[in-house]
């Protein structure tokens, strides 16, 4: 008699649930994709390292300009991931009355080394699908960025182009902010 793999879709309020009853803590390295709670992959040295250079370089070219989240969740359709790096729309309150959502985000950095294919299909489908407006993905792999733009509801980006050392880009909502790949790679 074979078994059948059942799986359980939970709702982003179910999975906030879960947190707020201590189901699961911030020890759970976990994250909610198309409904499911998946394990995130343990972070190396380099992968930490870029995580920390971005931050430090939006944070001194940004300023007030936008609230650079690091590891924090966003709540999306049926999905609340914690990116590596978000840029997100100002707010007193640095969104601690309320999670941030798609119409928050500004851009989503993802470092991806183990995590990459991941990254590249399911979380690329998801923030195209839920309008976040620009994704990149800093390739520790390939050791390139993919500049992702112009999200499609259909799970797509409209504009894809990668970068590699000696180029140089800008978020989209921030063309002054230009940093070298180099930089964080």
């Amino acid at each position: 008699m074979s078994a059948t793999l059942v799986r359980h879709r939970f709702r982003v309020v179910d999975y906030e649930e879960m947190v707020e009853r201590g189901i699961l803590t911030e020890d759970d390295r976990v994250e909610l994709l198309r409904g499911e709670v998946v394990e995130k992959t343990t972070i190396g040295p380099a992968h930490a390292a870029s995580v920390s250079r971005l931050n430090r370089l939006f944070q001194r070219r940004l300023g007030e300009l936008a609230i650079v989240s690091i590891h924090s969740p966003v709540q999306l359709t049926d999905s609340q991931p914690e990116p590596d790096v978000a840029l997100l729309k100002p707010r007193d309150d640095f969104y601690a009355s309320a999670t941030p959502r798609a119409d928050d985000v500004l851009l989503i950095v993802e470092v991806a080394d183990s995590s990459l294919e991941t990254d590249q299909t399911l979380k690329r489908e998801i923030y195209a699908e839920t309008g976040i407006p620009e994704y990149w993905i800093v390739n520790l792999v390939d050791s390139c960025v993919e500049v992702y733009r112009e999200p499609i509801a259909s799970g797509q980006y409209g504009v894809m182009k990668r970068l590699v050392r000696g180029e140089a880009l800008a978020p989209l909502r921030f063309p002054e902010c230009e940093v070298a790949v180099s930089d964080f790679l």
